[in-house]
Parts: C-alpha cells; sequence; structure tokens
C-alpha cells in the first residue's frame, strides 16, 4: 500500500450533494472504491479529485482520468468513464465482456439496482491509475 496525498476540490462535494439519495449512495461507492484502489497501486502516491467536464474526477500523474457520473436523462444508470482515445475500454470489453455493460470506447455503464462486481472494477480502476506506465503492455496487465 503506498501513502497516498489526497487532493479534493470542494466543488466536487456539491456534485454529490445535488444527486438524488439512492444515486448518491452508488457514486460515493465508486468514488470510496477509486481511492481505497489508488491506496492499493503502488505507483500511485496522489490523487486529485476536481472536476472535469461538470463531473467528478480523479488524476493521478501516471494514470488516465477516470471520471464517474449519473445522467438524469438515463435515470435507471450510472457510469465510469475513461478517455476514449485511450486502450482502456478496447481492453476491459476484451477481458470483462461477460461481466461489464460498455458504453463505446469510454464507459462501464451501471444499472442502479445490480450489484457491482467489485473485485473485476478495481481491476480496472488500477490499470487506469497506472495507465501511462502500462500502456504498452498488450492487455495492460490485466
Amino acid at each position: 500500500m503506498s501513502t497516498l496525498k489526497l487532493i479534493i476540490d470542494p466543488r466536487v462535494e456539491s456534485i454529490f450533494a445535488n444527486y438524488p439519495q439512492d444515486v448518491k449512495d452508488k457514486m460515493m461507492y465508486l468514488r470510496n472504491l477509486i481511492i481505497a484502489t489508488a491506496k492499493e497501486t503502488k505507483s500511485v502516491n496522489r490523487l486529485d479529485v476536481t472536476l472535469k467536464w461538470g463531473e467528478p474526477s480523479f488524476v493521478t500523474k501516471f494514470g488516465s482520468t477516470i471520471r464517474i457520473d449519473w445522467k438524469a436523462k438515463t435515470p435507471h444508470q450510472y457510469a465510469m468513464y475513461f478517455q476514449c482515445n485511450s486502450r482502456l475500454i478496447e481492453t476491459f470489453r476484451l477481458v470483462f465482456k461477460q461481466t461489464f455493460q460498455f458504453e463505446g470506447k469510454r464507459a462501464i455503464i451501471f444499472n442502479l439496482h445490480q450489484d457491482i462486481p467489485t473485485y473485476e472494477l478495481k481491476a480496472c480502476i488500477k490499470v487506469a491509475l497506472s495507465y501511462h506506465k502500462i500502456k504498452h503492455d498488450i492487455t495492460l496487465g490485466l
């Protein structure tokens, strides 16, 4: 486990505060899972929690940005977004196509009423948090 310096932009808290309660619980679960995974990832010693495109975003020095959000136009789902020009979703789809629902090259989609496959999602998060160190691995270490 690394010693993690966590930097949180106070504007992120207002985004979480404005989610409906059932959504907020799911979003807080994703947020806590990302932070816990960052603490367990050797190459991550700082995690910035900020806003990008108005969405809670998680940024590391050697990683690819992870964003999470729920949108009122799709009220029964929420998502974890990754940079679409990376190989992240493409690789996740190869390894976890039976586990997750994907949206194009940019997101893993969750239904509000589904159980999250935590072990598999943590593997995806860890890869994203270290992406620029492992992007030349054919399976990104998965």
